[in-house]
């Protein structure tokens, strides 16, 4: 059976794009955090089913709860970046993703002792108007980017770009390995079927046969999911009714499938999967 990479996006429900024109990140630290509850929920799970994962961090999250990062890495996972802010990087300077991208990894490996190898965007917002965020990522050391996907959306997406693990072209010459949201391509279209909201909005027979098509190709796939995504009990957000749907749909159902999910398929971090597929040398630097 093939090994997939399962990733958790340790953000908070606050910390969302769907809610950045409801909540002000100078308003961040007035909401409760659940982000740390919700993680130890997800590490108990993981580790019921003997499963490790990658974890993408956000900085902010990291400097209020270290201790909670430093459970991650003890239990065997992989702690990896997804920037400091969660702001899109398309809406950001170079200047400023490169500072707070290269704040957040020194900070993670600060906390865990370990390099940090891979990065994840907020919102997967490295899209065609910020593909020089790829040459800031080598930059600062990362061995690889979770965080294209290969279709078309209102907030993200590259459309046309590999629907594989691959080492990329940054535009300026530099390489990089790329896993990419996962894809399955319904009548000459592609379906994102990697986990989150459509992990939710999607009947789970859906998701598994999305999930079972990658693997028939002989590749493996990404899944992802937010802590706050099995918390039906979180704080509400007064916000449009697409961004409510989007975030609140399906709450109550999302961790009974995750066990779903673990007993279908084989999870494993990311790097483990780079590493069998030869784009990961498994090298400490």
């Amino acid at each position: 059976m093939i090994k997939n990479a399962l990733t958790v996006d340790v953000e908070d429900y606050f910390h969302v794009s769907a809610f950045a024109r409801d909540i002000s990140p100078g308003d961040w630290d007035n909401f409760p955090l659940r982000v740390a509850t919700n993680t130890r929920r997800l590490l108990a799970l993981f580790s019921d089913n003997g499963t490790r994962a990658t974890f993408f961090v956000l900085g902010w999250v990291a400097e209020r709860l270290p201790d909670l990062v430093r459970e991650i890495a003890a239990q065997g996972h992989e702690v990896a970046c997804h920037g400091y802010s969660h702001q899109l990087i398309y809406n950001q300077t170079p200047d400023v993703f490169r500072s707070e991208t290269l704040r957040s990894k020194a900070l993670l490996e600060d906390i865990v002792q370990l390099p940090v190898r891979g990065y994840r965007a907020a919102s997967y917002s490295i899209t065609g108007r910020s593909q020089w965020a790829l040459d800031v990522l080598v930059e600062a050391g990362f061995d690889y980017d979770s965080s294209i996907y290969p279709i078309y959306h209102d907030r993200y997406g590259m459309p046309g770009t590999p629907d594989h693990p691959y080492i990329l072209q940054t535009p300026n010459g530099k390489s990089l390995v790329e896993f990419p949201l996962s894809t399955a391509t319904v009548l000459g279209c592609r379906l994102p079927v990697s986990g989150g909201g459509y992990f939710r909005i999607y009947p789970y027979a859906l998701t598994r046969l999305g999930l079972s098509y990658v693997n028939r190709k002989k590749q493996p796939f990404i899944f992802y999911l937010h802590p706050w995504e099995i918390d039906p009990d979180q704080p509400r957000v007064s916000t449009s009714r697409l961004s409510r749907f989007r975030h609140y749909y399906n709450l109550d159902k999302c961790e009974s499938r995750l066990r779903r999910l673990m007993k279908d398929f084989q999870f494993c971090p990311v790097l483990d999967v780079l590493e069998g597929l030869g784009l990961y040398s498994g090298q400490d630097a």
